[in-house]
């Protein structure tokens, strides 16, 4: 019997420092996200970051948090009820950190009599951060606990004409009586490192403006192409000319070479430039969360503001806009067709 685990990145169990530093601790100490040896990745985490930022961050997180909990749950429970109604097998959510455990999700599967699993990273483009990690765990938690399970893992879909066209079709929509001077594009951040490590060739990815646009095997890993594939894939749809519109990345730790440029110092530059009403898309995500909600829509809002700027536009993500939820259950449907 086969069956859909759909995964996104989790949340604290509330906006308290004391529920936010234990969900840092398993974010941050993730060796994939912060790569470097365990004592090491100890000392930076345990010994510096979780004594000051579990504060921090508890309040950015009670700026958007609902009553009916983490944004970023509760949209994707939304997305995947309605996925489930449109598919003729069994679906179940998972987070990668947190409550809601890829382990939990895998078992609930099972006591349905799932022994074929399509493992969906809600994740459009592929990063050691987010997806390897979803992938790793699944791999070690299939051999551990589910051994007559099989897991089909579906690859980024930063690309997928379907996705492409309902991302368009969602901006264009949220667009409509917003006359912008600009639109921004801005992704999630990683270092510079991480996509090195990621180059199955070993050698293209050389970040230096020419690999990602010159074709290689590479680019099935490589977050920056994906992200600027997504990008020139949805300007040109929407017909947007060149020069109003542009691409970032955002939510940096100190002390790395993360992505260039950077979405906060190039937003609060644009007002001088003559940009006055901006729009920012971020098409890393398909749920809004912390870093769409308190980042981009409050903090850079704010700061766009003060900086000079006029009007300023947060565009939503996919979250469970229902022809996102469609595309999401024709690949389960194509997946499932197949023997």
């Amino acid at each position: 019997m086969k069956g859909v685990l759909l995964v996104n990145l989790g949340s604290p169990e509330s906006p308290t420092a004391k529920d936010v530093k234990p969900y840092l601790d398993e974010f941050l100490m993730d060796k994939y996200v912060i790569d470097v040896p365990f004592l090491l990745r100890a000392l930076l985490v345990r010994g510096i970051i979780l004594q000051t930022r579990p504060k921090k961050s508890a309040e950015a997180y009670e700026k958007i948090w609902t009553s009916e909990g983490s944004p970023l749950v509760v949209i994707s429970k939304k997305m995947h009820q309605k996925v489930e109604k449109l598919v003729d097998v069994p679906v179940a959510l998972a987070m990668r950190y947190g409550s809601m455990t890829i382990q939990k999700g895998l078992q609930e599967l099972k006591d349905k009599g799932v022994t074929e699993v399509m493992l969906l990273a809600l994740y459009p483009q592929y990063a050691m951060a987010s997806t390897t990690t979803i992938w790793a765990l699944a791999d070690e938690l299939q051999k551990t606990h589910f051994p007559e399970m099989t897991i089909t893992k579906v690859p980024a879909f930063y690309n997928k004409p379907d996705f492409i066209k309902t991302l368009a079709n969602s901006i264009k929509k949220h667009l409509e009586g917003f006359e912008y001077d600009h639109l921004l594009f801005s992704y999630h951040g990683i270092p510079k490192r991480h996509i090195r490590k990621t180059d199955v060739t070993k050698s293209h990815c050389t970040i230096d403006g020419k690999c990602c646009v010159t074709a290689s095997p590479a680019h099935e890993f490589c977050y920056r192409h994906q992200c600027y594939e997504t990008t020139r894939q949805v300007v040109e749809l929407l017909g947007i000319p060149e020069g109003k519109y542009s691409q970032t990345f955002q939510s940096r730790l100190a002390g790395d070479k993360w992505l260039t440029p950077y979405t906060d110092v190039e937003i609060n530059n644009m007002p001088e430039k003559g940009i006055k009403k901006l729009a920012v898309v971020t098409p890393a995500f398909v749920s809004d969360c912390l870093e769409t909600l308190e980042e981009i829509a409050m903090r850079a809002n704010e700061e766009f503001i003060e900086h000079g700027g006029q009007e300023f536009l947060a565009v939503p993500c996919l979250n469970d806009e229902d022809e996102w939820c469609q595309v999401v259950a024709n690949w389960v449907k194509d997946w499932n067709s197949k023997s």
